[in-house]
């Protein structure tokens, strides 16, 4: 989401690709490669039932190349681009405060009208479009981070590697919980409340049956209003939830993007000897601990522990590195400008309008609503849906924002949060 400007110094660029007065041009490149990102790992849930992101088994991978795809998606995007786009937010929402203070508007009203709006757009997005909307997350999340915006470099990354590893034990005692309802409910003479149990822990990483199956390919397969109710009837938790079991990690990576973008990590500051460093540093050691999980979690099968300490846990140390040598990669690679640089960041100023019109898109490919595609593709063949839509994202933002000043739902939300009418065009 791309809606601050700052006058912050910019590091030297080639002159073709500086971006608009005032921006970051750094910010805007990290954040389009974490939109195209994300929508390459979102693709799953929009086409397949929700047990297939975190178990592949459970649907889509019928061959080898499904295979090849998984490896993929989970060594270079999964977790990754999500942590990334968080990285971006908190600088952003810090860029915000920051310039409102520096107008003499209220911070604290401009700040939270902004999140506020977000929530609302957020849980639009995920009842009436897709239920993997993130925008619900980083709204109330936001708001928490607002009481670290004065907080130093080194304060802000104490507090965010303390929220990261505040998610890691979360997600360990959730993989202790798992394990010992596992060996309780495998026990001789296990109780229906042992089973019962057991089956809540792992109803979404396993397996489904051929009737479960049905119903679900039924549900999406159905018309708008059939998924809107489903969502209403089975899934009004969700949001909650989502803040509760990943609202520690989204915090850390916040506070992490307002270090780095305080300290000059973000705004391309650092020499290209400094980003070389740390991207084949946190790279090198990173990539090899992914590619060991993966084997791992083949070898296990899937089965719902080696996902809850695997998927979800190990990765959750790991991932911090992985964002850190992401984004350093990404600003030493972009920094000598061209035209793939110069539509990166257009895509990244559009960032949230990429976003919601990603889900839009996305969900009118598969859905019954639309070409009812839901279900009929494998793994690997969902790339036919993601590349055209890196495309497009790139092909759409350039020219728009050449024009205008913001993308349209960038203007929507400025405009809802400020509480009047904001110019369009240029």
């Amino acid at each position: 989401m791309a809606d601050e400007h700052s006058s912050a110094a910019t590091l030297p660029q080639a002159e073709e690709n500086r971006g608009p007065p005032g921006r970051i041009l750094t910010l805007d490149i990290v954040r389009g490669v974490a939109v195209l990102g994300i929508a390459a790992m979102n693709v799953v849930a929009f086409a397949m039932p929700m047990e297939a992101y975190l178990n592949p088994l459970a649907y889509g991978w019928e061959d080898r190349a499904d295979g090849v795809s998984w490896v993929i998606s989970f060594l270079l995007f999964d977790g990754k681009m999500r942590g990334l786009f968080s990285f971006l937010f908190g600088a952003s929402m810090l860029l915000v405060i920051e310039r409102a203070e520096a107008a003499g508007e209220s911070a604290a009203r401009v700040h939270f009208a902004r999140m506020a709006w977000l929530l609302l757009f957020g849980l639009a997005h995920y009842f009436f479009i897709w239920n993997g909307d993130i925008l619900s997350l980083y709204a109330p999340v936001g708001m928490i981070a607002w009481f670290f915006r004065e907080r130093s470099t080194i304060e802000l990354t104490v507090a965010g590697i303390i929220a990261i590893v505040a998610q890691l034990l979360l997600f360990g005692a959730m993989a202790h919980q798992v394990n010992e309802a596992a060996t309780a409910a495998t026990a001789p003479g296990a109780g229906a409340a042992a089973i019962e149990t057991w089956r809540l822990f792992v109803d979404d990483l396993t397996i489904p049956t051929a009737e479960e199956l049905e119903r679900t390919l039924a549900v999406y397969r159905g018309s708008f209003l059939e998924i809107a109710a489903h969502q209403f009837r089975h899934e009004l938790q969700g949001p909650f939830t989502s803040f509760l079991v990943f609202g520690p990690e989204t915090l850390g990576y916040m506070l992490l993007g307002m270090a780095t973008l305080r300290c000059g990590f973000l705004t391309g500051a650092w020499s290209d000897r400094s980003y070389s460093r740390i991207a084949i540093g946190s790279l090198a050691l990173a990539l090899p601990a992914y590619a060991l999980l993966a084997r791992a979690l083949v070898r296990a099968g899937f089965d719902p522990v080696s996902v809850y300490a695997l998927s979800l846990t190990a990765t959750t140390a790991v991932r911090p590195l992985m964002v850190l040598g992401y984004a350093a990669l990404i600003i030493l690679l972009t920094r000598r400008g061209g035209a793939l640089t110069q539509r990166l960041a257009a895509a990244g100023r559009a960032a949230f309008t990429n976003y919601l019109g990603t889900s839009i898109l996305m969900t009118a490919l598969f859905y019954g609503w639309g070409l009812g595609l839901y279900g009929h593709l494998g793994r690997a063949e969902l790339w036919l849906a993601v590349l055209p839509a890196w495309a497009l994202m790139l092909l759409w933002s350039k020219p728009w924002l050449q024009r205008f000043r913001y993308g349209p739902f960038e203007w929507l939300w400025r405009t809802l949060a400020r509480g009047q009418l904001q110019p369009m065009r240029r």
